[in-house]
C-alpha cells in the first residue's frame, strides 16, 4: 500500500519517502499467492467490489507499464478459475452468486456439471458435484510486482528509507513528522500502511485501528503431469501452476498472532485440501513452503482514509486476502486524497472512524 501510494504520488509530480522496516516484499506483499479475482471473497458482492474492480483495472494497466519502465517482468497473465463444489450446501452458495457474477462486465461465468468441469481440468476429483467456471481472472507474481512498482516509484521521485517507526511528531492537530528509532523525518502528510502491525499505531493516532494478522501458508510443489492451466479452488483453498513451473497450493487461515514461521500443521492442511481437489498429486514433491501475515480488520474490509481529528494523517491497511489485488487502487485513493482532497473510487465504507464506537475484537 505504501509503495503504491508513492507510485501514484509520483504520477502526480509529488516526491515522497517510504519508510520500510525490513526489505521490500519481505512479508505478505512478496509471499502472497498473487491471484487477481474480483468476483469473490469477503465484501464481494458488496462494498469491496468497486475497489476490487478498480484494482483489476489498474493491474491491467500496470502489466504493460511496469515492465516497460523497469524491465521487471511481473508475470501478469489472464487465466480462468474453476471453483469446485463438493456438497449441496456449497452448490447452493455458489449458485446464489451466479447471476450477479454473470452480470459483471469483462467476465464469462457459467455453472459446469461434474463432467464439464473435468473436461476443463481432468485431474479434479471425481467426487465434485460441479464447479463455477470464470474467465477473466488473472494472476501476478507478487514479489516481482512489488519490486517493479518500487523501481517505478523511485523513478517518479520516491525515496526508500529503512528504519523502524515508533511514533509521529504532532503540532496540536497536525502531523509534522515521523519519529524513527534513529531520528525523524519531517513531513506534513503521512500514510500509515503497516499491514498487520498497523494496530500498533492506535495510541499515536487517537483512534482504534482494529487490524490483526491472518496467517496463510503456501506450498510450491514439483507435480507430475502437465501444468494446471486454471486456478482450481475450493473454499479458501487453491492450486495452479505458476510460470516458474511449480504447482502453488494454499492456503491456511490461522489466527496465531505474529508467528510467520511455516509449520508441519500448515503443510498438512494445505496438502489435505490439495488432495481433496486433485487426488492425483499425492506424489507431488515439496520445493518450498512459505508463510505470511495478511492484515485483517475486524469487519474484513480495508481501513482507508484520513484519520479524524489529526490533519495530514491517513491509514491504508486491512485488505486481508485481497491485498495484491486492491493494493494499486488503495494507493491511488491515498494519492487522490492527498493531492486533491477527494477520490472518484467509492471508499466511504472503509473509513477509519468506523471503529471508534466498537470494542476491539478478540
Amino acid at each position: 500500500m505504501g509503495i503504491a501510494t508513492a507510485y501514484y504520488l509520483g504520477q502526480a509530480g509529488i516526491k515522497s519517502v517510504v519508510i520500510e522496516r525490513d526489505a521490500i516484499g519481505s512479508h505478505a506483499s512478496g509471499f502472497a499467492y498473487g491471484e487477481l479475482s474480483p468476483l469473490g471473497g469477503a465484501g464481494i458482492p458488496g462494498p469491496l467490489y468497486p475497489l476490487a474492480e478498480e484494482g483489476m483495472r489498474l493491474h491491467r494497466q500496470l502489466s504493460t507499464i511496469l515492465p516497460q519502465e523497469t524491465g521487471v517482468a511481473t508475470q501478469y497473465r489472464l487465466h480462468p478459475a474453476l471453483n469446485l463444489v463438493f456438497t449441496e450446501e456449497e452448490r447452493e452458495l455458489e449458485k446464489s452468486h451466479l447471476a450477479w457474477r454473470q452480470q459483471q462486465k469483462g467476465y464469462q461465468v457459467r455453472w459446469l456439471d461434474r463432467s464439464e468441469a473435468r473436461s476443463v481440468e481432468p485431474r479434479v476429483s471425481e467426487e465434485i458435484l460441479g464447479a463455477v467456471y470464470i474467465e477473466g481472472m488473472a494472476e501476478v507474481d507478487p514479489y516481482r510486482f512489488v519490486l517493479a512498482l518500487t523501481q517505478a516509484a523511485e523513478k517518479g521521485g520516491a525515496t526508500i528509507r529503512h528504519g523502524k517507526v515508533i511514533g509521529l511528531k504532532r503540532d496540536v492537530e497536525r502531523v509534522r513528522g515521523v519519529v524513527l528509532e534513529s531520528g525523524q523525518v519531517e513531513c506534513d502528510r503521512v500514510v500509515v500502511a503497516m499491514g498487520p502491525w498497523s494496530g500498533e499505531t492506535s495510541p499515536w493516532l487517537g483512534v482504534p485501528i482494529h487490524v490483526r494478522p491472518l496467517k496463510g501458508q503456501i506450498l510450491r510443489l514439483n507435480a507430475p503431469g502437465p501444468p494446471v492451466q486454471c486456478s482450481v479452488a475450493w473454499g479458501h483453498h487453491y492450486a495452479t501452476t505458476k510460470l516458474d513451473g511449480l504447482l502453488w497450493a494454499g492456503t491456511t487461515e490461522e489466527e496465531v498472532g505474529f508467528d510467520e514461521n511455516p509449520t508441519e500443521r500448515g503443510r498438512a492442511t494445505v496438502m489435505d485440501a490439495l488432495l481433496k481437489m486433485m487426488p492425483v498429486f499425492a506424489d507431488a514433491q515439496l520445493v518450498r513452503q512459505t508463510a505470511c501475515l495478511r492484515p485483517l480488520s475486524s469487519d474484513w474490509l480495508p481501513i482507508l482514509g484520513p484519520v479524524p481529528g489529526y490533519e495530514g494523517v491517513y491509514v491504508a491497511t486491512g485488505a486481508g486476502r485481497k491485498g495484491i489485488l486492491v493494493g494499486p487502487a488503495m494507493g491511488r485513493i491515498m494519492a487522490d486524497l492527498m493531492v486533491r482532497g477527494a477520490t472518484d473510487i467509492p471508499a466511504e465504507a472503509f473509513g477509519v472512524a468506523r471503529f471508534s464506537e466498537q470494542r476491539p475484537s478478540g
